[in-house]
């Protein structure tokens, strides 16, 4: 199994890409540690599938946008399993609002949310890393918006821009510490933040139109990738994006 024994932290665990990649832990032998901030039923739910898997798994409740709950993941983890060995920088949100029309609070929430919660959240799970010994990998999940301009929505590209950068600077200062900080960068996904694109026949065809592959990918095809680049199958791989888009950035070009 690629994570056996390995102790996984998914921020935004409980739905969508966090989901699958917390099952996907588990399920290649990873105890895993799930925030959310809604429906403690649902992390109830995959905390059974994990267990079903065959691996362990906690539910906390963290607010990835307080640095205090970061730290409370980071102890949760330590006090259940002795350690940390992945963070998954996961937990999102979007407004879809413009630079016009966007006000401080959908910027803060934003930033807060996405950019903000992956910082704090790559430095106090390096800290752990360095203090228990072994190394250790930080993933976070981007989106092809941290490259690719999307018109009306630009909070969200701002945090993604930034994460890009977080992924960059923190793989070139962690490296020599042993730590590999990877970003993510996925697509169009069936999950929830796209469920108005997926119920709109016209708009769903629209999008598969654009897309190489002619699909969106769905959030195992996204946690497969995590999995694989946490592990130490990806052990060479750090301050870089994988891009998982079936093509979508590059069959833009000349649109």
């Amino acid at each position: 199994m690629l994570l056996q024994d390995k102790t996984v932290i998914v921020t935004g665990g409980n739905s969508g890409i966090g989901a699958a990649i917390a099952l996907a832990a588990g399920q290649e032998g990873a105890n895993v540690v799930i925030d959310y901030v809604a429906r403690p039923d649902a992390t109830e739910e995959l905390d059974e599938r994990i267990t079903k898997a065959g691996s362990e798994a906690i539910g906390v409740e963290a607010d990835v946008s307080k640095v205090a709950d970061l730290q409370k993941l980071i102890d949760a983890a330590v006090k259940e399993y002795g350690r940390v060995d992945v963070m998954v920088n996961n937990a999102g949100i979007e407004t879809r609002t413009s630079v016009l029309d966007s006000t401080e609070a959908d910027y803060d929430k934003v930033m807060a949310v996405n950019l903000k919660s992956a910082f704090f959240g790559t430095q106090l799970a390096a800290k752990q890393f360095i203090a228990q010994g072994g190394g250790g990998v930080v993933v976070n999940i981007s989106s092809v918006h941290e490259d690719w301009p999307m018109p009306g929505n630009a909070p969200y590209c701002v945090s993604k821009g930034g994460m890009r950068m977080l992924t960059r600077n923190a793989g070139v200062e962690l490296g020599p510490k042993g730590i590999r900080v990877i970003g993510i960068g996925p697509g169009a996904v069936d999950t929830p933040i796209n469920s108005s694109t997926s119920a709109d026949p016209e708009k769903l065809a629209a999008l598969n139109a654009a897309i190489p592959l002619g699909r969106m990918a769905e959030p195992d095809e996204i946690a497969g990738a995590v999995v694989f680049l946490a592990s130490d199958k990806g052990a060479y791989l750090t301050s870089t994006t994988v891009f998982i888009d079936g093509g979508i950035m590059m069959g833009s070009v000349g649109l």
